[in-house]
C-alpha cells in the first residue's frame, strides 16, 4: 500500500495510468475502495488516483488543525500534478468543489456525485429522517457516548446494526432496502461503513475546516466544467441539493439514474463510467 506524507499526515492512495490526471474522492460513507471500477476503467486513457482522506480507509488518523480540501492539492503537489480533473463522491464532492474554488488554477473539471455543499444547512425534513433510520437504532445519547469516546468499548452487534442501519438508508435509499442491491454492491458498502464507524468511535477524529467563505454562496464563482451525477432513489433533500448546483454552476449539467442510491460508481458502474468517459473526453475537461 504507497502511502504519501501530506501536511504532515500519511495519506494511502492508488496510482495508475498515464495521460491527463484524474483524481478520485470518496464519499463521507465509504473509503477509496468504493471507486474500484472506475479506477480500473480510467487508467487506460488517464492517469488515475484515489486516496482515502485523513482519517478514512488506510490513512492515518484526522488530527490537528486541517482541511480536507487542503490534503486533496497537497497530495497533487506531492505526486507532481499540476492541474487535475477531479471527481468527488457526496462529501467528497464537497472537497473537490472547495478545493476548485480555493485552487481554482489547479482543476480541470469537476464531477460531483451526490455531493454536498460546504455551507449547506440540511433541512429539518432531512435530519429528522436522518435520526428516526438511522440514529435511533442506537439512541441519541449511546451514539454521542461513542462519537466522544465515552463509551466503554464498542459493542459489536451496534456498531453492526447501526452499520447496517446506515448503508441502507444511504447506498439503498430511503424508499428501498438492501435487497434492492446487488450482494457485492451491500458487502463493501456496509464494509466500508462499519469500517469508518468502527474507527470514529474507538478514536473520535478531529473535524474538518471548510472553505471561507463557504461553497453554497460562491457558486457563481465557478467556471469549469461541471457534471452533476444523482441517483433518482437518493435522499429527495439531496436531489434538491444536486439540482440547486445544476442551476448554480454555470454551464452544469445533470445525469439521473433511475432506481439508483446515493453511490451510482459502486452500484451502476457501467452507466456512469460511460457518462463520465464521456465527460472527461470532451475538449477541456481532463487538460485534453
Amino acid at each position: 500500500m504507497p502511502t504519501m506524507r501530506v501536511n504532515d499526515v500519511d495519506l494511502a492512495y492508488d496510482e495508475a495510468g498515464d495521460g491527463p490526471a484524474v483524481v478520485l474522492v470518496h464519499a463521507g460513507c465509504a473509503d477509496r475502495r468504493m471507486w474500484e471500477h472506475q479506477f480500473q476503467a480510467l487508467a487506460a486513457d488517464f492517469r488515475v488516483i484515489r486516496y482515502d482522506w485523513r482519517g478514512y480507509g488506510e490513512s492515518a488518523d484526522a488530527t490537528g488543525d486541517f482541511a480536507h480540501h487542503e490534503d486533496l492539492t497537497a497530495l497533487m503537489d506531492a505526486l507532481e500534478i499540476d492541474r487535475a480533473a477531479l471527481v468527488g463522491s457526496s462529501d467528497g464532492g464537497k472537497i473537490s468543489l472547495d478545493a476548485a474554488l480555493t485552487s481554482p488554477g489547479r482543476i480541470t473539471s469537476l464531477t460531483l456525485v451526490a455531493p454536498g455543499v460546504s455551507g449547506h444547512d440540511w433541512p429539518s425534513s432531512m435530519t429528522s429522517l436522518y435520526r428516526e433510520r438511522v440514529h435511533d437504532v442506537l439512541g441519541l445519547d449511546r451514539l454521542r457516548r461513542y462519537r466522544t469516546g465515552e463509551a466503554d468499548g464498542i459493542d459489536a452487534a451496534e456498531l453492526d446494526a447501526y452499520s447496517e442501519a446506515e448503508t441502507e438508508f444511504l447506498v439503498a435509499g430511503p424508499s428501498r432496502t438492501r435487497e434492492d442491491l446487488d450482494p457485492e454492491v451491500w458487502r463493501l458498502a456496509l464494509a466500508m461503513d462499519r469500517r469508518l464507524n468502527q474507527r470514529a468511535w474507538s478514536r473520535p477524529q478531529t473535524p474538518s475546516r471548510t472553505a471561507r467563505p463557504p461553497a453554497i454562496t460562491r457558486l457563481h464563482e465557478v467556471e469549469l466544467p461541471t457534471l452533476v451525477v444523482t441517483g433518482l432513489a437518493d435522499v429527495p433533500e439531496i436531489l434538491a441539493l444536486s439540482n440547486l448546483l445544476v442551476e448554480g454552476i454555470k454551464g452544469a449539467r445533470g445525469v439521473e439514474f433511475p432506481r439508483t442510491g446515493h453511490l451510482p460508481p459502486l452500484e451502476r458502474p457501467d452507466e456512469f463510467n460511460a457518462a463520465l468517459l464521456d465527460f472527461l473526453r470532451e475538449p477541456g475537461t481532463a487538460g485534453h
